[in-house]
C-alpha cells in the first residue's frame, strides 16, 4: 500500500500555471519577435516562479511556447505533459481557444459553459492577466486569441474525472493557486464537487458515491445509473456527503467494502488508512462477540460473525450518512465483499 511519505515532498505546478508562463513566452515572439528562454509569472498568491520554456515556433502574426509541466512529487498524470500556448492577434479582447488535447465542456455545472474550451476561470484570469501587462509594457492592444494544447492530452484526460463530468477529447486547465501539493485531497474533494455539480445542473435524481472499483461496479449495475452519476468518492465521504447537504440530490446511494463500510458506521468521515481505523474493541461490543476485540481487521471479524456484522455496518453506516444530509435526500448503503458480492444493505 502507498502512503505519503515521510520527508518533506517538493511542490510542483499547475496546468493553469504552465499555461500562463508559456503565454507570457508566446507573447514575447509575438510583440518582440524573440521567445525568451525562461519567463517569470505572478501566481495568485503572490509567489513568482520561473519557468524554463521547452519549445518555441514563430510565424506571420503568430508565436508558440511550450512548458513542460512539473507536478512536483505528486503522483498526477499530467507530470510531465508538454502545455503549448499559440498567440496571435484577434479583433477584441482576449479570446480562448482548445487546441490538441484540451477538452471541451459538454455538460452544465461547470465552472466553464458548455462549448467552450475547459480552461477554468482562474487559469484565464492568470493568462488574461499577463496578456494585459505585457501589452502595457509594450504599447500593444491586449486583442490575442489565445490556443492552448496538451499533444497527449486525449489519452491523459482517460485517466482523469473528465469523461465523467462531460468534459469530452482532452484535459481540462485547472489551478486556483497555481501550486500542486504532494498528495493533497484538495484536488480529489473539488472533483467531488463538480460530479454533484453536473449531476444537479442535469437533474440527476440519483447518484452514487463508492470506496473503490469494485463496488462502483456493483453499484452502478444494481441502479442501472449512467456514468456520470457516479461520483468518485473513493476515502472521502465526509467531503461528498457535506457538499451534498447544500447542494441536494433526491437520492444517493452509498457503496464500499466491509472494511472502509464499518468505519463509516462508526462515525469516520475520512475512510483512508493512515486517517482513521476501525475500533476492534467497540465492535465487539455491539456484536456482542469478546473475541473480535482481539482479531486484526473488519475483515476478519466478518469472516467470523458474518451476516449479523455486515446487517449492522449497513445500518449504522446508513445512520452516519443520514446525519449529515437534509431530510429530503433519500439514502440508501451497499457493502459488498472483495470479488463483489453484496454481504448487507440498508
Amino acid at each position: 500500500m502507498s502512503r505519503k511519505p515521510d520527508t518533506e515532498l517538493r511542490r510542483g505546478w499547475t496546468t493553469g500555471a504552465c499555461a500562463t508562463a508559456a503565454v507570457q513566452a508566446a507573447l514575447g515572439g509575438l510583440w518582440e519577435g524573440r521567445v525568451p528562454a525562461s519567463v517569470q509569472i505572478t501566481l495568485p498568491r503572490g509567489e513568482t516562479p520561473v519557468f524554463e520554456i521547452a519549445q518555441s515556433k514563430m510565424g506571420d502574426g503568430w508565436a508558440c511556447a511550450a512548458v513542460i509541466k512539473d507536478a512536483g512529487d505528486d503522483p498526477d498524470v499530467t507530470h510531465h505533459a508538454l502545455i503549448e500556448a499559440r498567440v496571435s492577434m484577434s479583433n477584441g479582447g482576449v479570446v480562448f481557444k482548445g487546441g490538441t488535447g484540451i477538452g471541451e465542456v459538454t455538460r452544465p455545472g461547470l465552472p466553464i459553459a458548455v462549448g467552450e474550451p475547459a480552461i477554468n476561470p482562474v487559469p484565464r484570469d492568470m493568462m488574461q492577466a499577463v496578456v494585459q501587462d505585457t501589452a502595457a509594457r509594450l504599447g500593444e492592444k491586449p486583442d490575442v486569441e489565445i490556443t492552448l494544447s496538451v499533444p497527449n492530452g486525449a489519452e491523459l484526460a482517460l485517466k482523469t474525472w473528465n469523461p465523467r463530468l462531460g468534459i469530452v477529447g482532452g484535459l481540462s486547465i485547472l489551478g486556483t493557486t497555481g501550486i500542486v501539493r504532494p498528495f493533497s485531497c484538495a484536488a480529489w474533494i473539488a472533483s467531488i464537487h463538480r460530479g454533484i455539480d453536473v449531476a444537479f445542473a442535469e437533474g440527476l435524481p440519483h447518484v452514487a458515491g463508492c470506496t473503490g472499483a469494485t463496488s462502483e461496479q456493483v453499484v452502478q449495475r444494481m441502479f442501472d445509473l449512467p456514468d456520470h452519476a457516479m461520483l468518485d468518492m473513493g476515502d472521502f465521504a465526509g467531503g461528498l456527503l457535506k457538499y451534498l447537504a447544500k447542494h441536494p440530490l433526491p437520492r444517493v446511494t452509498i457503496g464500499g467494502g466491509i472494511g472502509k463500510m464499518t468505519k463509516l458506521a462508526q462515525g469516520a468521515r475520512d475512510l483512508h488508512s493512515g486517517r482513521s481505523q476501525v475500533d476492534l474493541k467497540a465492535l465487539a461490543d455491539v456484536l456482542g462477540r469478546a473475541d473480535v476485540a482481539d482479531m486484526n481487521t473488519a475483515l476478519q471479524a466478518y469472516e467470523a460473525v458474518g451476516a449479523p456484522m455486515a446487517e449492522w455496518v449497513a445500518q449504522n453506516a446508513l445512520v452516519t450518512i443520514r446525519s449529515m444530509l437534509p431530510q429530503s435526500v433519500l439514502a440508501d448503503v451497499v457493502v459488498i465483499d472483495r470479488k463483489g458480492e453484496v454481504l448487507a444493505r440498508a
